[in-house]
C-alpha cells in the first residue's frame, strides 16, 4: 500500500480487491495537485512579471502597456483558484476542529464524510454555474486582451471540478479508514 493512503495496517475485509484502482486514484489526485501547484507557481511568476512591467512602464517609460493590468487580474484568478482546489485536497483550508475532536471516532468519521460530501457538492455547483456564466459571456471580449470574457470563469470551473474530485478522494480514504497525505510530502 502506498504511503499516500497508509494509516492503518489492516484494511477492512473486501478492500483488498479494490485497493489497486483506489490507490491509483489517490496517486493520480496527488499528481494532479502537484501539477496544479506548479502551474500556480508559474502563474505567480508571470503575475509578478506583469506587475513589475506595469510599475516599470508607469514610472520609467511613462507608458504602461494596456494589457498588463488585465493579464495580471486574469492570472490572479488562475493562481488563487488552482491553489484553493489543492488546499481542499491537502487540508490547507480553514477548519473548525473543536467539534470534530470532541466526537467519538465513529461519529468523527461520519461528520468528516458529511463535510466532504458537502464540499464535493459545492465544487460541482461551482463548476456548473461558472460554466453557465462563461457561456453567457462567451461572445464578449476583454478589451485589452482581445480574448473572450469567458476565460475569467475557466479557473473557477476548473477549481470546482478539482474540489469535487479531491473531496471524493477524501471520502474514499475515510471509507477505507485511511488518510490522504498532502501532495507535497
Amino acid at each position: 500500500m502506498p504511503a499516500s493512503l497508509q494509516e492503518s495496517a489492516a484494511p477492512p475485509v473486501g478492500a483488498q480487491a479494490a485497493a489497486g484502482p483506489l490507490d491509483l486514484f489517490s496517486r493520480a489526485c496527488a499528481l494532479l495537485a502537484r501539477i496544479c501547484m506548479w502551474v500556480s507557481v508559474a502563474g505567480l511568476v508571470c503575475l509578478i512579471a506583469a506587475v513589475a512591467l506595469q510599475i516599470f512602464g508607469r514610472h520609467v517609460l511613462n507608458s504602461t502597456p494596456t494589457w498588463a493590468e488585465s493579464i495580471a487580474m486574469l492570472l490572479v484568478l488562475y493562481v488563487t483558484m488552482l491553489g484553493a482546489a489543492v488546499g481542499v485536497r491537502d487540508a490547507g483550508h480553514i477548519g473548525f476542529e473543536s467539534l470534530i475532536d470532541a466526537l467519538s471516532p465513529a461519529n468523527k468519521r461520519r461528520l468528516q464524510i458529511l463535510i466532504h460530501i458537502l464540499v464535493l457538492l459545492f465544487g460541482l455547483l461551482m463548476a456548473w454555474y461558472c460554466g453557465v456564466l462563461a457561456d453567457a459571456v462567451l461572445d464578449y471580449t476583454m478589451p485589452n486582451l482581445g480574448i473572450s470574457e469567458g476565460w475569467k470563469y475557466v479557473p473557477s470551473m476548473l477549481s470546482g471540478g478539482l474540489i469535487a474530485i479531491f473531496s471524493l478522494e477524501h471520502i474514499v480514504a475515510l471509507l477505507r479508514h485511511q488518510k490522504v497525505v498532502p501532495a507535497w510530502h
